[in-house]
């Protein structure tokens, strides 16, 4: 089992999430993971950098903790080639620590170029085109691709590491866990559901299964509740509406009305381990041996020495178990 840490880029600006890698790699998270937003959910957030310059400032503050995107939509406001072109960048600033997750997005983030927003099927269709010219980009054996919606003329990556990035896909349902399965090297998740990780495995898919779990240290639970309900209330919106709502004030809308104690039903919330260990424990039981953790809310170092004091001590032993 491998302990990640959640960059959630839509609550910190670019210097915290640098400052927030630092500290995390220090109380010894395996893992950094950075969200890929051009938008916060909720105005509240208050942020949206440009990740890939921060991921560049992580790679050259950082020396051991690995780095991934999670997630980057690779299919509309960046076109394949560009994402390639990022993550071998980044590749060869961070050494063997990167990996690339990838996405299928949401309305909220690409509707800034102006195209229209497409189903889920069509979504499905551009990921598996985005893959195929991501993969034969960063392994140098693809110049041109003419699809139904990407194209590249002459294309070539002059920097290329010589191991390149895994590839990490994230799944909300079987036929996405099952792309996964084929043409990524590993699943990304946000709810213990087994059936992802066996439709990913049922495809093929051997690599990574990582999940992430949204929850919040607090000094209290009743406080730890106000912080979900503050910063995460858009997440209750619905899958649905969760990729479809085009603006911060449309999640805003979907969820004002929610009590901080429903917004706090899927979040293990508050100062005692017993509650987080228990929401891991899920994932792990689902299939998934990659965890990122997501702290809800402004209180990041708050919960890193709650990791380094309480979580990861049970965690390790519970792993050598």
């Amino acid at each position: 089992m491998r302990l990640g840490y959640k960059l959630m880029s839509e609550e910190l600006g670019p210097r915290a999430l640098v400052s927030n890698a630092i500290r995390a790699e220090e109380v010894g998270f395996d893992l950094a993971a950075i969200s890929d937003h051009y938008f916060p959910w909720l105005e509240e957030e208050g942020h949206a950098p440009f990740i890939w310059t921060v991921l560049g400032a992580i790679a050259m503050a950082t020396e051991k903790i690995d780095l991934m995107t999670a997630v980057t939509c690779p299919t509309f406001r960046y076109h394949p080639a560009i994402v390639a072109q990022a993550a071998t960048t980044v590749s060869l600033l961070a050494g063997r620590r990167f990996r690339l997750g990838l996405g299928s997005g949401e309305r909220l983030n690409e509707h800034v170029i102006g195209a229209a927003w497409p189903g889920i099927r069509e979504q499905q269709q551009r990921m598996a085109e985005a893959l195929d010219i991501i993969k034969g980009l960063l392994a140098g054996t693809l110049t041109r691709f003419e699809g139904t919606f990407f194209r590249l003329d002459r294309a070539r990556l002059f920097d290329r590491p010589r191991q390149t990035p895994l590839i990490v896909v994230a799944a909300g349902g079987r036929e996405a866990a099952r792309l996964a399965g084929r043409k990524a090297d590993g699943l990304i998740v946000t709810q213990p559901q087994a059936e992802l990780a066996k439709a990913y495995a049922a495809a093929g898919g051997h690599g990574l299964r990582f999940a992430e779990i949204a929850m919040c240290y607090a000094e209290t639970e009743a406080e730890a509740r106000r912080t979900v309900h503050r910063y995460n209330r858009w997440s209750m919106a619905g899958a649905a509406a969760l990729v479809d709502l085009p603006h911060t004030k449309a999640f805003a809308d979907a969820t004002n009305q929610l009590s901080p104690e429903q917004t706090a039903e899927d979040v293990s919330c508050g100062p005692a381990p017993e509650p987080h260990l228990e929401a891991i424990h899920r994932y792990l039981q689902a299939g998934f041996d990659h965890v990122i953790l997501t702290q809800i809310g402004p209180d990041q170092d708050g919960f890193c020495r709650f990791f380094e004091r309480e979580l990861r001590p049970r965690l390790r032993r519970r792993a050598a178990a």
